[in-house]
């Protein structure tokens, strides 16, 4: 589970909303076959990035950015 290591309940919902955010806008680029995949890895992304989160548009925003620059 990526969030599994998020325990402080603000760095949880900040994921949470910035994973369905950033999903909604890149979900309908991602071939049908890789979603489930693609979801995840944006997940552990996202994980990575929340605890230097300053709020949900920085962190939607670094986690685009990595996401594109990783294939």
């Amino acid at each position: 589970m990526p969030f599994s290591s998020l325990t402080d309940s603000r760095d949880l919902a900040l994921a949470q909303a910035a994973l369905e955010a950033v999903w909604a806008e890149i979900k309908p680029d991602v071939p049908p076959l890789n979603v489930e995949r693609e979801r995840t890895r944006l997940a552990y992304i996202i994980a990575g990035l929340a605890h230097a989160a300053l709020d949900q548009e920085n962190l939607k925003r670094a986690a685009l950015e990595r996401y594109r620059e990783q294939p």
